[in-house]
């Protein structure tokens, strides 16, 4: 600004010095210029008297040191010249001067040497006897005056120079010294030029509002930090050359980064192909997603362009975690195809047995067998299906009536219903315990009863023995199923509560076991808020038990 200020009045004091020189030339020029006008006339006109009076004998030892006098008779022929020989003249009957005296009676001229150098004064006046004599002085222009003054010219417009800028540059100093004083944090505190004064209220009005304005930035940015620091889901912001403006504790804890990674590319917070390729594709302007797996879970990484006024700002990467949805899916898709095995089997067989009969091919002795082969076959589809049914519900969820329920009652049922097949295999099935109530749904609480009873005795062996056992302590009511059966390896027992999955499956299809029993009592515990524990060993049989919370029931103490 110093700089400016200093050109700018430099500039100025150059330029009116240079007016003043022009202007002051020109006015004395035009002043002698006026002078020597009046002195020609008068000199004209004492010429013009001499002549009058004389004739030609006034020229008779006159000197003329600086006008030239010419004597022109009316038709323009020379008649005398001070400079010249009047014979060797040419006509000056066309001159301006000259035409216009003997129009008018006297006129002035002047004319510029084609060199610029000289100008000549004309004075014409008409004589009594219609003569014309003509009174000429020659003076210097002003490009050669202003030649001949050039070098006093240069040293005055040199020292003018010199002292205009050092007085400009102080000037300038002063003028711009309180502007780089000002207070900005304080702007009406400054006691400087009144034509500031407006400029100085705007500036506190503006400082104002920027100080509100940060302060709103402020309490957003914490909101936001809030908001985005307590999601599951990690946030990553990223500009439009894929540097990291943000990332959020879930994203940093995700990707093993802390957040230096602030203001660094995405390629420092992970390498991998997919999600480089998926920030290439927003920064683009498309939106993609893709599912990775990273550490101990998979992810689905969606990534979206940020669009400002129509022009790419931005990218932000959502991190979901869609661990137990893909395992979800995963059984999903284990679960329909194992159901569509274990209906394919035993329909494979009623067609086979349906076909032998139909064709005649079994003979009459051997009917009886193919036809229980049906219906054990038909039985056992039949149950598969309730099966499926049954986890269909469970899966479904939704309200259920609940009621207090009695477990001791529910296992005396369930020995009822299983005694046949218990007598079968010469196997005890005995109930312990008092009465416990629970409140729950009667129908999914019987389920867990009477399947954990017929796993027991159909993986039982021969006069072996199963025990029932309803008990109540302070962490809530238990029910424990206890058998003397073939056990379930170590390596089997985390799966044996899915669905279709059989420690033995040869064994399995003869007792009838469909693979759900298990997965039945597993969601119905989970219905109910329970706990499932498993103990075992091969060859000396199993127990499960059970574990319903106190909360939400109204147990009665066992008697």
């Amino acid at each position: 600004m110093t700089n400016k200020i200093f050109r700018s009045i430099f500039i100025v004091a150059a330029a009116v010095l240079m007016s003043c020189l022009v202007i002051i030339m020109g006015v004395m020029y035009d002043y002698f210029t006026s002078v020597q006008k009046n002195q020609l006339k008068a000199q004209t006109e004492l010429a013009a008297k001499g002549v009058e009076n004389d004739g030609l004998h006034y020229f008779d030892g006159i000197e003329m040191n600086n006008y030239r006098i010419t004597w022109v008779d009316s038709d323009g022929t020379v008649l005398y010249d001070t400079t010249a020989d009047a014979a060797t003249m040419e006509n000056h009957g066309q001159r301006e001067e000259i035409r216009r005296a003997l129009e008018t009676g006297e006129s002035e001229s002047e004319r510029t040497s084609a060199t610029l150098a000289e100008k000549t004064l004309y004075r014409a006046k008409r004589l009594s006897d219609g003569t014309v004599l003509r009174v000429s002085v020659t003076q210097y222009t002003v490009v050669t005056l202003v030649m001949g003054m050039l070098q006093p010219i240069l040293i005055i417009f040199a020292a003018a120079i010199a002292l205009s800028a050092a007085l400009a540059r102080r000037l300038a100093k002063r003028v711009v010294a309180p502007l780089a004083d000002l207070d900005l944090e304080q702007p009406l505190d400054n006691d400087v030029y009144e034509e500031l004064a407006p400029l100085l209220t705007r500036m506190e009005r503006q400082r104002r509002q920027i100080e509100l304005q940060m302060e709103e930035l402020a309490r957003r940015q914490d909101e936001l930090t809030a908001v985005t620091g307590s999601m599951n889901e990690g946030l990553i912001l990223l500009n439009e050359e894929s540097a990291v403006l943000s990332i959020n504790r879930a994203a940093a804890r995700l990707f093993g980064v802390d957040e230096n990674c602030v203001g660094q590319k995405m390629l420092t917070v992970n390498r991998s192909l997919a999600v480089q390729e998926l920030v290439k594709s927003a920064l683009s302007g498309k939106s993609a997603e893709t599912v990775i797996d990273l550490k101990d879970g998979t992810y689905q990484i969606d990534a979206s362009p940020i669009m400002s006024d129509g022009r790419l700002t931005g990218v932000a990467i959502l991190t979901f975690d869609i661990t137990e949805k893909a395992h979800a899916e995963r059984l999903r898709r284990e679960f329909s195809a194992n159901v569509s095995h274990e209906l394919k089997t035993p329909l494979q067989s009623i067609l086979g047995s349906a076909e032998l009969l139909e064709n005649g091919l079994v003979k009459r002795e051997d009917m009886p067998r193919f036809i229980g082969h049906i219906r054990t076959e038909t039985s056992r589809l039949v149950t598969l299906i309730d099966d499926i049914i049954r986890l269909s519900q469970l899966d479904e969820g939704g309200d259920m009536p609940r009621e207090n329920v009695s477990l001791r009652a529910l296992a005396d049922e369930a020995t009822d219903a299983l005694c046949g097949q218990a007598n079968t295999r010469n196997i005890t099935v005995a109930v312990h315990g008092g009465d416990a109530e629970v409140y729950g749904v009667r129908r999914l609480l019987y389920e867990i009863v009477y399947n954990l009873c017929d796993n027991a005795i159909k993986y039982n062996v021969e006069n072996g023995r199963v025990d029932i056992c309803v008990s109540r302590s302070e962490d809530g009511v238990a029910l424990t199923v206890a058998d003397t059966g073939i056990g379930i390896p170590p390596e089997h027992q985390a799966r044996v509560f899915e669905r279709f999955y059989r420690v033995d499956k040869s064994h399995s299809k003869q007792t009838g076991g469909t693979g759900l029993g298990l997965s039945i009592v597993k969601h119905a515990a989970q219905h109910h808020g329970a706990s499932i524990g498993l103990k075992s060993e091969p060859g000396k049989g199993t127990a499960v038990s059970v574990m319903f919370p106190c909360h939400g029931s109204t147990d009665q103490n066992i008697g």
